[in-house]
């Protein structure tokens, strides 16, 4: 195999596991990526279209659905052209491609996780000067820095490692990811792993941030009903999405301390797409349900279609 990127290839082994139930596999993604975008979808057309939810903790929610719908199509339809294929191979570029959006994903659902998490510090802690705070200005200034951060951070790992040349080609998962690749190259990488730990210990501490904010906002709902069902309607969704987004990240970090066993490789697989699918379809469903305000909004705009129909 040439070691030039334009025409290295990588070989994908963790459908390994799948080529006797490959049609039950790509039926079930295909309506879970389909699923995943509608309710995605829904959500961003209803908050744009809606004047009275042009709120800040909509506005995050938008972006938060549109980051996931993001972090979907990055992943599933190479997935889907997998199982109907005998040979599970991606190119150089294309698997470039896949890690940078996989990354933007990841990187910009924690900022959003973050800055959501101060929306709700401020809105709890202190009601009285919110509107002064989360002003519409302020607002779009957070959305732009958390995008701006996402893609600089994505912008210096890409730089640092289009320069390694590949040696190795076999990538024991479902999609190609950052140090999967970096463990095949030639050379010395330890500048990759230096920037590597500085992004890790740079979310750690914006999981840090939301830990605090969280503290101080169970703080206050303990000693006020009113704002204890607060907290129940527009914290508890956010609580719920952090949790599956951290636990689906955690069991990623964990399966790849498994040995390399193919008897492990199904559970491997599962723990490492946890946080591609799980959260991008909970979090418009768990916000739909449990925001009263937004849910209603939903249902009415859904009657109003199936009233038209008929």
């Amino acid at each position: 195999m040439e070691n030039s990127s334009s025409h290295f290839v990588f070989l994908l082994h963790g459908l390994n596991e799948t080529r006797t139930k490959r049609q039950i596999f790509f039926a079930i993604s295909f309506l879970v990526y389909i699923f995943t975008i509608f309710v995605n979808l829904t959500l961003i057309l209803t908050i744009l279209l809606e004047k009275i939810l042009h709120e800040p903790m909509f506005i995050f929610l938008c972006n938060l659905c549109v980051n996931g719908i993001c972090g979907s199509t990055s992943f599933y339809p190479k997935l889907l052209i997998d199982l109907l294929s005998d040979s599970h191979v991606i190119s150089y570029t294309a698997c470039i491609i896949q890690i940078c959006g996989i990354s933007i994903y990841l990187a910009c659902e924690i900022a959003n996780l973050t800055v959501m998490a101060y929306d709700r510090y401020v809105a709890i802690c202190k009601p009285l000067e919110y509107h002064s705070i989360m002003t519409p200005r302020r607002v779009g200034m957070l959305v732009q820095i958390m995008w701006f951060l996402t893609f600089f951070e994505i912008i210096v790992w890409l730089v640092l490692a289009v320069r390694l040349p590949m040696c190795g080609s076999r990538i024991e998962k479902l999609y190609c990811f950052t140090w999967d690749v970096l463990k095949l190259s030639c050379v010395d990488t330890t500048l990759n792993n230096l920037y590597g730990n500085c992004c890790f210990f740079f979310h750690s501490f914006q999981l840090l941030l939301i830990i605090i904010s969280y503290v101080r906002i169970t703080r206050i709902c303990l000693t006020s009903q009113t704002e204890h069902y607060k907290f129940m309607e527009t914290c508890l969704p956010h609580l719920i999405t952090m949790s599956t987004f951290s636990i689906s990240i955690t069991f990623d970090v964990v399966s790849a301390r498994f040995s390399s066993d193919t008897s492990l490789q199904a559970l491997r697989n599962s723990f490492s797409i946890m946080y591609l699918i799980v959260p991008p379809i909970m979090n418009p469903l768990i916000y739909g349900l449990k925001l009263k305000q937004l849910r209603r909004i939903v249902w009415r705009r859904f009657n109003s279609k199936i009233t038209a129909l008929e």
